[in-house]
């Protein structure tokens, strides 16, 4: 009988595994007839940019991958910037819609996204913009355009930025579930949600401060392209005078409010087309694929661009992860090719582990001695994620970039009380002394804490040490501006944090100029696992996806971004460099 079970799931298994076999054939014979050949662009093509996937600084896409667009559920900001710069000087594109876009991207790369578009208009080429609702984001990428248009019936979000943090000490009291917290520094508020029910004020101070930087920088950019002052955006934004489509258009906010249709009409008068012909629009994707092939950079000797993306975790790290395994491999790798004459490193990283920030940090400066390091900050590059920077010949960052945040911490779970409501003793026996040092169901003893305590301590040292020693500066200068403080890209470049303001682009050209490259090539790290391999992967795990899905359902998307944040929190081991709160800037 276990025979004819076992031999029926053999032949099961095998039938499924035939036709996902015989149906990943035919999708690569389909993607293999669709490739770069098939993108036609004809005459008189408006490129439309629609964003609505995550945007990541880099997806590591293989170009010669049929599968890459297929199963990859971000967008490169590396490709979406270098396709928009093959477009400039594509005589078949004669302009950008920029339509309905609902960003998911940080600050700092929406930022860049602009810095491309204003680079695109040089070219006497036009941008548009259209949308039936403008959150502040879109609305900050759209007022690079030179018209900006609202549906009559839409909306727009326009209120200046706000930002949340959540506190969980009453939670913890009522679930007996507690965060044994030890940290250095007065602004390390990391772990001030698990101490207290109310923000503190030094913690209330800096996230003023920084997004009032930002929002200064975003009010200096909307001014330009909307020809209105800062002190005008201010008084719109305090009188929330863009609620409706009439109010932002007599307050300057937008150029008109008319239906998709209407401003088809106008693309196609920018365009040079008659009213009667169809319009022939390029979608971003198709775009991407066409401009992957068009090499704007080439040269034997090369710049590496190394990504440095997501939470610091020890391993070996990827896509999301910043880890040893994997960044360090691509600085030896990158080091250690002829072609390659300087690196950039291109971090966006809210910290993490204090240790393998150090193991990044100190491959950071082997690669220093052969080689220079420029590194460029994106969305943010703070704590472990400004450790790994520090290093560098040079930093920039984007205006509206947060870094900084100099200070470590360690948080330990304890259900001590937890287990003693339910009924639950745990009873330990060690050979020495401190051979149990530490368990979830007892209180956490003064020793352990002692222990834990100095280990955050030599960790701080440490870090203001690296510090110290790449900005040039004294360990007293340092130790001023850390205790976890973090700063926007402005106050870090006057605090002397980083050196220069500026993007990826600004990063490369001055590597290459500091190894006397008028031409060169780029050469991306790290490579990934392939689009396909990934989407098999997350196939496998398809039954904890469901279930997330499920609970998010169940409780809501607020209550369940808070049990994430309290699941992330437990899950942190050993001593964290990480960014002092989890901030959503709204």
């Amino acid at each position: 009988m276990n025979f004819l079970r076992n031999l029926l799931a053999a032949i099961i298994g095998c039938l499924i595994a035939f036709g996902i076999l015989f149906l990943m054939f035919f999708i690569f014979v389909a993607l293999m007839g669709s490739g770069e050949d098939k993108v036609v662009i004809k005459s008189n093509s408006v490129l439309e940019l629609q964003l609505q996937k995550p945007i990541k600084d880099y997806v590591g896409n293989d170009a010669s991958d049929p599968f890459a667009i297929l199963f990859e559920e971000s967008m490169g900001l590396n490709e979406i910037i270098h396709a928009i710069e093959v477009a400039k000087n594509d005589n078949k594109i004669k302009g950008i819609s920029l339509k309905n876009n609902f960003l998911m991207s940080g600050i700092a790369q929406t930022k860049a996204l602009r810095n491309a578009l204003k680079d695109f208009k040089e070219n006497g080429k036009f941008v548009y913009a259209y949308a039936d609702f403008y959150t502040q984001k879109d609305y900050y990428l759209a007022t690079v355009a030179d018209s900006v248009f609202l549906n009559k019936v839409g909306a727009m979000d326009y209120k200046g930025l706000a930002s949340e943090v959540l506190f969980y000490k009453d939670l913890q009291e009522k679930t007996g579930i507690k965060m044994e917290v030890i940290r250095h520094g007065k602004y390390k508020s990391a772990v001030e949600p698990f101490l207290s029910n109310e923000m503190s004020d030094a913690n209330r101070t800096q996230i003023q401060e920084l997004i009032g930087s930002i929002w200064t920088s975003m009010l200096d950019d909307i001014s330009e392209g909307r020809n209105l002052s800062p002190e005008q955006l201010n008084i719109i934004a305090d009188t929330l005078g863009g609620r409706s489509p009439e109010m932002a258009k007599i307050s300057g906010l937008i150029d008109d409010t008319v239906f998709y249709d209407q401003y088809e009409g106008k693309l196609k008068e920018a365009a040079g087309i008659d009213y009667e012909d169809k319009m022939d629009y390029v979608i971003l994707d198709d775009y991407i694929t066409f401009s992957n092939k068009k090499k704007l950079h080439t040269g034997k000797d090369k710049i590496a661009v190394i990504y440095a993306q997501g939470e610091i975790l020890y391993g070996e790290g990827g896509p999301d992860i910043i880890a040893q395994g994997i960044i360090n491999r691509a600085l030896i790798k990158a080091r250690e090719d002829s072609s390659v004459k300087a690196i950039v490193l291109r971090v966006n990283s809210p910290g993490g582990n204090a240790l393998t920030s150090d193991l990044i940090w100190r491959e950071v400066e082997l690669t220093k001695e052969a080689k220079p390091v420029v590194v460029s900050m994106g969305n943010v590059a703070a704590s472990g994620g400004y450790y790994i920077a520090v290093g560098a010949n040079k930093i920039f960052a984007e205006p509206t970039t947060i870094t900084g945040s100099i200070g470590v911490f360690g948080t330990v779970p304890n259900i001590s009380e937890l287990a003693g409501n339910i009924g639950i003793n745990a009873e330990q026996v060690g050979t020495n002394k401190n051979s149990v040092d530490y368990s979830l169901f007892e209180p956490m003893t003064d020793t352990f804490r002692n222990v834990v305590q100095e280990s955050v301590e030599e960790t701080y040292q440490t870090f203001l040490s690296r510090v110290a020693k790449g900005r040039n500066i004294t360990m007293e200068e340092a130790d001023n501006m850390a205790q976890g403080r973090v700063w926007s890209g402005v106050d870090a470049k006057r605090l002397g944090l980083i050196d220069e303001l500026g993007g990826l682009d600004d990063a490369i050209e001055e590597a290459a100029a500091m190894v006397g490259l008028d031409t060169y090539g780029i050469k991306s790290y790290p490579k990934y696992k392939s689009s396909l391999e990934r989407f098999m992967e997350n196939y496998a795990s398809t039954s904890t996806k469901v279930k997330q899905s499920f609970i998010e359902e169940e409780i809501g998307v607020e209550a369940y971004s808070i049990l994430k944040e309290v699941k992330s929190a437990m899950k942190q081991e050993g001593i964290q460099a990480r960014m002092p709160f989890v901030l959503n800037i709204k």
